[in-house]
């Protein structure tokens, strides 16, 4: 990269997954605003004709006037021409398809198990992670032969064993998870800030958290804002909403991703720490009968099942958005999205200084009560070629009751995944919180066995053998 008056040019960034037609317009975006930086993006995609879509999509929205940072997209063939020479490398992709993942979300349903999302925990995070896990692990051994020097972004879920596959494969790795859910919590907590202590426009940036757990089941021990603890007021805000807080401009009625927050108060209630993520994720984190015993459990505490009919359905509006984009009959709107993805490149160049949550290696022990080995969520300071984690000190012993079922379900998923190792996968989807109790275990073999038997196209040859 080159340094000029105070910019970053020529930057290069290599992006896995460059056909997506979610995350990769996210990032478009916030690149197009962002003056300080400007290069090439080389889009690598198993799908070469979405990506060759989203280097027109690119380069028409760099050619625009109104763009702040100016950047040449091109497609790549191989990831080894993706990147060579990359300084950053930026991972999102769909391990699979749709069709896959109904299965994963849909198909313990016959045993009673409901899942809210299905990507990160419970029976469908457990077999994604079976899919995903060798995808990394070829990722991250074309990291270590052809950018060893790079930094790594993941957007892919299950965050945590995805990042574990990466320091796994390759330990000198300098990756790290980003994910928003945390951004969600401080916009709570800023409204709570703005109704109990009467401040107008508490921006969600000024509001200072601890974070410490692991993702999409991150907590908060401390919260404040410019000197008001918010503890007490998000404990008074709560009491004012029993019936949940809708927010002004998300109706938790109208949207399958919104939700009321009557998980997050709940927790609070139990655990006096404040759950940060959607109440969808947090959800899965729990035992089955907490929270996800049933859709009619899941409609009192006002969140939704996301079906993957939906997920489809959404998907056939976004090819129709990449037609009209790919053609030029509709203009991306150049709005800040909210992700902090391109802030964190401009802090690893130098051009400032940031502190975010971010999942990497516990390696530091920033949580000193979870094993050395497990991928947590925590702050880090992010500065020029730098991301130092904070001490977030210890889980409570309940909440790392909660925690630690899930870090040991990682270690035991990730050895499933790539010994192709029905035994370990078996161990770890009986150790689920959504499934431990709820079924037989010759009721959760069966089960198992036709989750691996349905995505059998994206897994190694061996699992043949162990079904």
């Amino acid at each position: 990269m080159k340094y000029e008056n105070g910019k970053v040019t020529d930057l290069q960034i290599a992006y896995i997954g460059g056909g997506s037609r979610g995350w990769a317009w996210t990032f478009m975006t916030d690149l197009a605003l962002e003056k300080e930086l400007s290069g090439t993006i080389r889009l690598y995609d198993i799908d070469r004709e979405a990506a060759i879509r989203n280097a027109v999509i690119g380069n028409r929205l760099t050619s625009r006037p109104d763009v702040s940072g100016k950047w040449a997209y091109e497609v790549h063939d191989t990831l080894e021409s993706a990147l060579t020479g990359s300084d950053f490398v930026v991972i999102s992709i769909l391990p699979g398809t749709f069709d896959e993942m109904e299965s994963d979300v849909h198909l313990p349903e016959r045993s009673g198990i409901w899942q809210s999302v299905g990507d990160t925990a419970g029976p469908g995070g457990i077999v994604r992670a079976l899919r995903a896990v060798p995808m990394f692990v070829t990722i991250a051994e074309a990291v270590r032969d052809f950018a060893p020097g790079a930094w790594v972004i993941n957007y892919t879920n299950p965050m945590s064993l995805l990042v574990k596959t990466l320091y796994r494969v390759f330990p000198g790795i300098k990756a790290f998870g980003c994910c928003h859910e945390v951004f969600g919590t401080q916009k709570v907590l800023a409204a709570a800030a703005e109704e109990v202590l009467g401040i107008p426009d508490v921006r969600r940036e000024d509001v200072h958290v601890n974070v410490l757990g692991i993702n999409h089941f991150t907590w908060f021990d401390q919260a404040s804002y410019k000197g008001y603890d918010l503890f007490p007021v998000y404990e008074e805000f709560i009491r004012r909403h029993p019936e949940g807080y809708d927010e002004p401009d998300r109706n938790w009625m109208n949207s399958t991703f919104n939700c009321a927050h009557l998980v997050k108060f709940d927790l609070f209630r139990r655990f006096g720490a404040i759950a940060a993520a959607g109440d969808r994720h947090l959800a899965e984190f729990m035992p089955g009968d907490d929270y996800l015993r049933d859709p009619e459990t899941v409609a009192r505490w006002k969140f939704g099942l996301t079906p993957v009919s939906w997920r489809k359905n959404d998907l056939l509006m976004r090819l129709q958005r990449s037609e009209r984009l790919y053609q030029g009959t509709e203009e991306f709107s150049l709005e800040p999205t909210g992700e902090e993805g391109i802030l964190l490149i401009k802090a690893l160049c130098g051009l400032t200084r940031v502190v975010s949550n971010v999942n990497i290696p516990n390696t530091a022990l920033q949580i000193p009560n979870l094993p050395a080995s497990a991928v947590v969520e925590t702050n880090a300071v992010f500065s020029r070629d730098s991301v130092r984690p904070v001490y977030a000190g210890p889980l409570s012993e309940e909440l790392l009751k909660l925690v630690k079922v899930h870090t040991d379900g990682h270690e035991l998923t990730y050895n499933a995944a790539v010994r192709c190792d029905f035994a370990s996968a078996f161990e770890a989807f009986m150790n689920d919180p959504l499934v431990s109790g709820r079924i037989s275990p010759e009721d959760g073999r069966s089960l198992l066995r036709d989750m691996i038997r349905n995505t059998l196209t994206f897994l190694p040859e061996a699992w043949k053998g162990q079904i």
